[in-house]
């Protein structure tokens, strides 16, 4: 009763070895008597026609994919930052006299947020326009000057005409000559004092017109008004309170116009430009669009990234200073295949890419660049503009394995 089990299980082990290390010699027999089958079976004329197939290839499943040019583009996480933002300070010192604006009141540019107490500032003010008004009285007297030096230097160059004249006749002496020209030099010496006079009185008339200036400029810096339209982010200074300068009055953020802020990595700044089209979700689920209009050029030093500024309009004020936003800027198209993340697998040495089935039907690896992963699929790179990708079966064959492969449509 034993023994039959025991054949049974030989007869089974003499199979698997011959399917196994002698399936060459299996194929021959199998040859050779296939032509004798067909000619016993021509004599059966409703019998089938039947086709020997490759024993040697492997079933697999392939498709042909055609590239096709994507957009692509670079992910970045940020956030919102106000187009301007900045905290208005005091510029001299004084007591606040004008009643206190609320935060989130909305402001005009120009419009006064602190207004301090002059003090004596007006009579500073008063006494530089005395000195000016002085200091222009004094260009006449001047100019008068002038012209006495000038009449007296005509009256000694008379003088001294006359001397030589009568020097040369001998009708005068020569003391007499001597003291002529020396009366001309001086008169000359006094148009120069008269000039300088003038030149000394229009100096002061510049710097009290400076003093009037500054003073003017004081009495300016008293009211502390709004650099541009926005929104203030604090209440404007107390009244009573005392600024000194450097102070700050108030805080304002303008929001009409927002920047999207994120940081790229060295590996992808190449991948964007100044001017591209932009795109981010914020966490409150809202969508907004923008264009790229700063791009550094400089890598911050610890994490070796790129600042990246997207400006986008923002007229309603619904997006906030601060918020959380996925950015995502528009870079070159690419060529791509879309194909089935299963058909990824991996080479010997851990590299991603696919087997494929080149001329022959001999299989043949090519690494790929992941792209973008989406609901349909994985857009891959780095492979030919056509290209039949083995879909299923692929983890049982490697690089020069002769297939037999089915095709399906491609995805996409």
């Amino acid at each position: 009763m034993k023994l039959i089990p025991i054949i049974t299980a030989l007869l089974v082990l003499a199979g698997l070895y011959m399917v196994v290390f002698e399936r060459d010699v299996l194929l021959g027999v199998a040859q050779s008597t296939a032509p004798e089958a067909a000619v016993m079976d021509t004599t059966d004329a409703t019998a089938p026609e039947s086709v020997v197939p490759d024993a040697a290839a492997v079933s697999v499943v392939a498709m042909h994919s055609v590239a096709q040019t994507i957009d692509s583009a670079v992910i970045l996480r940020g956030r919102t930052e106000a187009a301007r933002k900045v905290t208005v300070a005091a510029e001299t010192s004084g007591l606040v006299i004008s009643e206190p604006l609320r935060a989130g009141a909305s402001v005009n540019a120009g419009d006064v947020l602190c207004r301090l107490d002059p003090g004596t500032r007006e009579a500073s003010l008063a006494e530089a326009r005395a000195r000016l008004a002085e200091a222009e009285g004094r260009v006449p007297e001047a100019q008068a000057g002038v012209l006495e030096a000038n009449a007296r230097v005509r009256e000694a160059e008379i003088n001294l005409n006359a001397a030589s004249q009568l020097s040369e006749g001998g009708f005068a002496s020569e003391t007499r000559l001597v003291s002529a020209q020396a009366a001309m030099e001086a008169a000359a010496a006094g148009v120069q004092r008269a000039n300088s006079g003038v030149a000394s009185a229009q100096a002061g008339i510049q710097s009290a017109q400076a003093a009037v200036a500054s003073a003017l400029r004081e009495i300016d810096k008293l009211t502390i008004t709004a650099p541009f339209s926005g929104l203030l982010e604090t209440d404007t200074a107390e009244l009573g309170a005392l600024l000194q300068p450097g102070a700050p009055c108030a805080a304002i953020i303008q929001l009409d116009q927002v920047k999207l802020v994120g940081f790229v990595p060295e590996t992808d700044v190449s991948k964007i430009t100044v001017g591209a089209m932009a795109g981010a979700r914020l966490t409150s689920g809202a969508q907004v669009q923008g264009r790229v209009t700063f791009l550094s050029r400089s890598a911050d030093e610890l994490t070796r990234t790129f600042r990246v500024e997207v400006t986008v309009e923002n007229s309603d004020l619904a997006i906030s200073d601060g918020q959380t936003a996925e950015i995502l800027v528009a870079s070159d198209g690419r060529t791509a295949h879309l194909i089935a993340q299963s058909s990824l697998t991996l080479d010997d040495d851990g590299v991603l890419g696919v087997r494929t089935v080149a001329e022959d039907n001999i299989v043949k690896f090519m690494p790929v660049t992941l792209l973008r992963d989406t609901a349909e699929g994985v857009w891959v790179t780095d492979l030919p503009e056509t290209v039949d990708i083995i879909t299923l079966g692929q983890e049982f064959v490697v690089d020069g394995v002769r297939v037999a492969p089915t095709y399906t449509d491609a995805k996409g």
